[in-house]
């Protein structure tokens, strides 16, 4: 392989990256024909393939995935001399695509990406909010790079890494019977109407799980309604609904302002951990590659409740 081969490993990184060569055209303003013709002549280099089709995207081979890694050492590389002939270093640029559930996306994340673009101006940040589940069906789909979730899943194509510790609380409104409380049981827990995260949330799910080594399910329970987001079951329970099980990420301003009271319940634990999933089979880019640096120099602790 030649110097000729520059532009070509610069076009196969974007493909690798984004699992798709009509989307490495794009951002590289380039025909997906120009972007399948670079590839081609990488493959006919080295005399053997690098990409895979699945799913309508491509994947690396396994050559692939060594050539990626050297491509990015040839690249930055090629960046560090220019920068040093020039005067001029080439910030990181491009885009950081990720996706959060409902706790680590509305309470950890904002304060997260505020340092983290200060650090990196020249990156744009896409991020999207769903449940643990949908975050974990666009990272497995290749929509986004990364995602950050309330749980893991038994899937063989994602990777979780520790992010954060959440901790759960049974919170009641002002004024309600268990307000002077500071810890009830399941037993007295199931005499109050409960609002519940809808099935697929990572809080629903912990829920769920405490329950079941408790030896108790859902139906011991007295299931009021079942609301998608934490914000409207936070409403619900103000206005006097029922009561409910939530992250005290979720609820650390009422607590403090006494809107909400928070409790443990005594045979129930459902603390959990936060996690960032990526998909084994793909490349990370850049951004993502950084941000997910900076999360390992970024302690998180949990408020209590």
């Amino acid at each position: 392989m030649n110097a000729e081969q520059l532009p070509n490993l610069d076009t196969f990184s974007k493909a690798a990256e984004l699992s798709s060569f009509s989307a490495a055209a794009r951002a590289l303003g380039l025909s997906q024909a120009a972007v399948s013709q670079r590839v081609q002549a990488l493959e006919k280099a080295l005399s053997t393939p690098v990409f895979k089709r699945q799913g309508g995207r491509v994947l690396l081979t396994e050559a692939g995935q060594k050539l990626y890694e050297y491509a990015q050492r040839i690249l930055a590389l090629h960046r560090e001399a220019r920068g040093a002939i020039t005067g001029h270093a080439s910030p990181a640029a491009g885009e950081l695509l990720l996706a959060a559930s409902s706790i680590p996306g509305e309470h950890l994340l904002p304060a997260l990406l505020s340092i983290f673009t200060r650090k990196h101006p020249h990156l744009q940040v896409r991020a999207t909010v769903s449940d643990s589940m949908g975050v974990m069906a666009q990272v497995e789909r290749g929509e986004v790079s990364l995602g950050l979730v309330g749980r893991k899943a038994d899937n063989p194509h994602l990777d979780f890494r520790y992010l954060a510790s959440d901790r759960m609380a049974l919170v009641v409104p002002a004024g309600h019977p268990l307000s002077s409380r500071k810890k009830v049981s399941v037993k007295q827990l199931a005499r109050y109407p409960l609002v519940l995260r809808e099935a697929g949330s990572g809080l629903r799910h912990c829920f769920e799980k405490s329950l079941e080594k408790a030896g108790l399910s859902l139906a011991d329970l007295r299931i009021a309604l079942e609301l998608g987001s934490n914000e409207a079951i936070k409403e619900a329970i103000l206005k006097g609904v029922g009561v409910a099980v939530l992250s005290t990420y979720a609820v650390q301003k009422e607590l403090k302002t006494g809107q909400l009271h928070g409790l443990r319940v005594s045979d129930l634990h459902c603390d959990r951990d936060m996690f960032v999933v990526q998909d084994r089979r793909r490349v990370l880019p850049l951004p993502a590659r950084l941000f997910l640096m900076f999360l390992e120099t970024q302690p998180i602790s949990y408020p209590t409740p």
